[in-house]
């Protein structure tokens, strides 16, 4: 397969130059090889994408001199897609509804973690109803839906900047969910339906997103499909030593094109200050 990778901003806010270097990568990455690049815009939250979020966006990516071969598909668009992924998940018994609230599961115990600021609480398994819940739902409304994760699989995978990657399933994650209450497909379902249908061969994006990799490399599989490979870079902080958020506006793409800086400047000077 030639390669194919893909740039997916989500536009809740102005993009950062953290999100410039790793689209930047992900576009260098596919030109070095003749590959092709899509953009798509990851708008399925209707409460906080914007369009002149989506609208900065594209024109943060023509300062970058960034292009792309097919696109922007928008998420916003697709719904019928992931309904597809959710009944095929359903029929198989891989999710089930969630009835649970978010204040019942912060009251359970935490995931051991190194790092507190990674630690997320796991879904109890004596929560998960028997499979036949799911059998009265003809469509996603009216509950959270849950992957249920095989418990004590340890999931592997290969990544190009970090190496061989582990993680347990009911350890390091429990039951992930893949649809949310207010009836909006979850990230995790999302991506996975969408880098299948475009047969993206690569994902460049930041380390942070390391245990989604695992969740969906669940998701590839329950779906009858090969994961990708997988490019994880490091994130970027500021002077303060501070990852970069989308509220840094001094450091928003946007900010920095309006001063008619360029971004090949701005990006060597950002790399010079990381750790």
């Amino acid at each position: 397969m030639s390669y194919r990778g893909r740039i997916a901003p989500t536009p809740t806010g102005f993009l950062h130059l953290g999100h410039g270097r790793t689209f930047y990568t992900a576009w260098q990455r596919a030109r070095d090889v003749g590959g092709a690049i899509v953009l798509r815009v990851e708008d399925l939250d209707p409460q906080r994408c914007k369009p002149e979020f989506v609208e900065g966006l594209l024109e943060d990516l023509r300062w970058m001199g960034v292009d792309w071969c097919e696109g922007p598909l928008y998420q916003s668009q697709r719904r019928e897609h992931y309904l597809s992924a959710w009944q095929r998940l359903k029929e198989s018994g891989w999710i089930y509804p969630c009835l649970r609230s978010r204040k019942e599961l912060r009251n359970v115990s935490l995931a051991p973690h190194d790092d507190e600021e990674a630690a997320e609480p796991l879904y109890p398994p004596a929560w998960r109803p028997g499979v036949e819940a799911a059998k009265s739902y003809a469509s996603p409304e009216g509950a959270t839906w849950r992957f249920r994760v095989p418990d004590g699989e340890p999931i592997h995978f290969s990544d190009v900047q970090k190496g061989p990657q582990c993680l347990v399933a009911g350890q390091d994650f429990g039951d992930f969910v893949v649809w949310r209450r207010d009836d909006v497909p979850a990230y995790e379902l999302a991506v996975v339906v969408d880098d299948i249908a475009n047969a993206i061969s690569e994902v460049v994006r930041g380390e942070d997103l390391l245990k989604s990799t695992a969740r969906q490399w669940l998701l590839y599989r329950a779906l009858g499909a090969s994961a990708p490979a997988w490019c994880h870079l490091p994130l970027v902080c500021d002077v303060e030593g501070r990852r970069l958020a989308k509220r840094h506006d001094s450091l928003s793409m946007k900010t920095l094109r309006e001063q008619g800086r360029r971004f090949e400047d701005c990006l060597a000077e950002l790399e010079a200050q990381q750790p």
